[in-house]
This record gives structure tokens, C-alpha cells and sequence, in this order.
């Protein structure tokens, strides 16, 4: 598997956290309810904050972090969960400390020691750039860091 497609398909993962409204949060993703939880909840104006243990489960998606905020009502928003930020697919898991999904231009940012893997393999940067729309992906190494990874080759059967 390609670099690309394993830094794709991780990323498509990441579209969770692209809630279009709150009230109509059931459209997103095949109309599949989504299910939230914190320590703590503040609703401020149209937005909605999630603190402590604060988690969203849609479908087998599940975002975890220490804060989730800016779930809001009106729109375009711009949703972002700090601290253990941990994101997990049925086939990826990303960690990050920072993760930022803005709606109005469709794009996902992890940041921090990003760690994503899939399976055995594994690829580590400072920043995970996704765009939901054309699905462009980008990891970088950030400050004199490289981006690194380790892939096992799936074998083949006869």
C-alpha cells in the first residue's frame, strides 16, 4: 500500500469531525447518528463544548481528546479538539495533540507528533494536512523533522 493511500484513507477517518450543523448532525455520513460525551458540556451562543474526556462516535468512527470545540449550529464552523487527540477508524488510528477541521474549506489539520497507523505500518510527521473534498493528503516533518514510516509488505497469495 502507497504512502498516499494509507495517508488517504487514514485521513478520510478525520471527516468526522466535519459536523454540518448539530441539528442536522443525522445527515452526515449516510445518516448515522451522532453520539457525544464529556466530563463536562458548555453551550455558548450556537456552539457546543465538549470537556474532559470529551469523545464523538459516528458509526465506528470514534474522536477522543481532552477538549472537543465549536460544534456549531449555524454552519460553517471550525471544530477543534486539543490535547490526546486520538482518532479511530475501523482500520486506522491517528494520534495527534491538535487536530483543526474547517468547514468552509473542507480541510482536516493534525498536529503535534502525529502517529498514524494502519495495521503494522506506521508514519510519524509533525503535521497531517486532509482535504475532505478532493481528498489530497500531505504529512510533514515540521522543524528539521523528516517524515518517517515503516510499511510490511502484505504478502500474496497463489
Amino acid at each position: 500500500m502507497s504512502k498516499t493511500t494509507l495517508l488517504t484513507a487514514a485521513a478520510l477517518g478525520l471527516g468526522l469531525m466535519a459536523l454540518p450543523t448539530i441539528g442536522d448532525a443525522q445527515s452526515f455520513q449516510g445518516g448515522q447518528p451522532i453520539t457525544w460525551g464529556a466530563d463536562r458540556v458548555e453551550y455558548v451562543g450556537s456552539t457546543l463544548n465538549l470537556i474532559g474526556r470529551a469523545e464523538l462516535i459516528q458509526g465506528d468512527n470514534r474522536l477522543r481528546a481532552d477538549r472537543i470545540a465549536g460544534l456549531d449550529q449555524t454552519g460553517d464552523s471550525r471544530v477543534e479538539a486539543t490535547g490526546n487527540v486520538y482518532l479511530v477508524t475501523p482500520e486506522q488510528t491517528i494520534r495527534g495533540d491538535h487536530a483543526v477541521f474547517t468547514t468552509s474549506n473542507d480541510t482536516v489539520i493534525l498536529t503535534g507528533d502525529v502517529i498514524l497507523t494502519q495495521g503494522e505500518n506506521v508514519v510519524t510527521g509533525a503535521r497531517l494536512v486532509y482535504n475532505t473534498r478532493t481528498e489530497a493528503a500531505q504529512m510533514e516533518g515540521g522543524s528539521g523533522r523528516r517524515v518517517q514510516g515503516v510499511f510490511h509488505p502484505q504478502t500474496r497469495g497463489n
